[in-house]
């Protein structure tokens, strides 16, 4: 199977059905840090995500990008409610499944969906293909027409599989068929929301092209809602409606997707965008280089977390944190956390 990355980008939703079908609002996971032999007692914490909120619509892609360790993963597995927030809230369809509990939560999961990042651990290999996919729905109470077995071999066809391979196991996969069979999986719960954890980083970069083009096929004719978490600013670009730029545990830049790529005003957005390499040689951009590392999340600055990397940053940023709100010069729904951010005439095309 040969595809290439298409360069048409997916149409932005002209018209959204009723309230956000996910509202996340200040949710905040803190890492206790314990010291001590006999007597375990917290001695500080990995602040891995402070505070972020975002909303995303039926139907609606959110790419969520920014550099290691900045809380992406993380997000996304407190979306999913793998890890117990510290703090803040997350609505799904209205309800608050912040600390629902595991009984009231399990209608719930089948709608919520994962992809991970490594497709080689995140299938049991002591499985079948069909018990791999099969296992989900049976949990779930789900009884598809025609039963399980039919189903699989459906799925499997629609993700690019022979349906011949349900008796196979994923050692006999590459890794790009084995991360077909983790989308199956989510498929089969037939599910609104799927969180893709990276979904295409760990494979070859023809891999990837096929694996995206899949999900954005599956997400137009099946009206999937995503959030998508990457690295790559052009898969991210090609393939989300918004884009959430993350650094240190926060969001410090959130919009439509042309807005975020051709006018960004968050000194950190217009940094990471500048460090993208870009297909035309002839194109002489020059590249921001931050000063310094990123700071630990267990000891983050103060006030602005980018300003000991920013070049614009002044007193005001170590004393006061910036809040994410439309400032002058945005479209409706572009946010910036910026105290100054960059003139939208001299941000980068």
């Amino acid at each position: 199977m040969s595809e290439q990355l298409s360069l048409a980008k997916p149409a932005l939703p002209s018209q959204r059905k009723g309230g956000p079908l996910l509202e996340v609002e200040g949710l905040t996971k803190h890492f206790p840090l314990r010291d001590g032999f006999l007597f375990k007692r917290q001695v500080g914490a990995v602040q891995a995500v402070d505070g972020v909120d975002f909303t995303i619509h039926e139907g609606e892609a959110l790419g969520l990008v920014g550099e290691s360790g900045c809380g992406k993963s993380t997000t996304g597995r407190l979306v999913t409610r793998l890890l117990e927030p510290t703090a803040g809230q997350i609505l799904y369809q209205g309800h608050n499944i912040t600390h629902t509990d595991r009984k009231h939560l399990a209608p719930i999961r089948s709608q919520i969906q994962m992809i991970f990042q490594d497709p080689y651990a995140s299938l049991n290999p002591r499985q079948t293909v069909g018990t791999i996919i099969t296992g989900p729905m049976e949990i779930n109470h789900i009884q598809p027409p025609g039963g399980h077995e039919k189903r699989v071999r459906e799925l499997l066809e629609t993700v690019g599989l022979n349906p011949e391979h349900y008796n196979r196991f994923p050692h006999e996969f590459s890794g790009g068929q084995r991360q077909r069979i983790g989308i199956a999986r989510a498929l089969g719960m037939q599910p609104k929301l799927i969180i893709a954890d990276e979904p295409v980083s760990a494979l070859d970069v023809s891999i990837q092209a096929q694996v995206v083009n899949l999900l954005q096929k599956l997400q137009h004719e099946l009206g999937i809602a995503f959030l998508f978490i990457a690295h790559d600013l052009a898969i991210v670009r090609h393939f989300s409606h918004r884009v959430a730029v993350m650094y240190l545990g926060k969001i410090m830049e959130i919009g439509n997707r042309t807005d975020i790529y051709e006018t960004p005003r968050h000194p950190y957005t217009h940094a990471l965008l500048s460090a993208a390499p870009e297909a035309n040689p002839d194109d002489e951009q020059e590249r921001i280089r931050l000063a310094g590392d990123v700071p630990s999340p267990i000891n983050p600055p103060t006030g602005c977390r980018f300003r000991t990397r920013c070049w614009k940053a002044q007193q005001k940023c170590t004393t006061e944190e910036p809040p994410l709100l439309q400032i002058a010069g945005n479209n409706t729904g572009h946010l910036t956390a910026c105290h100054y951010p960059q003139d939208p005439t001299t941000a980068t095309p």
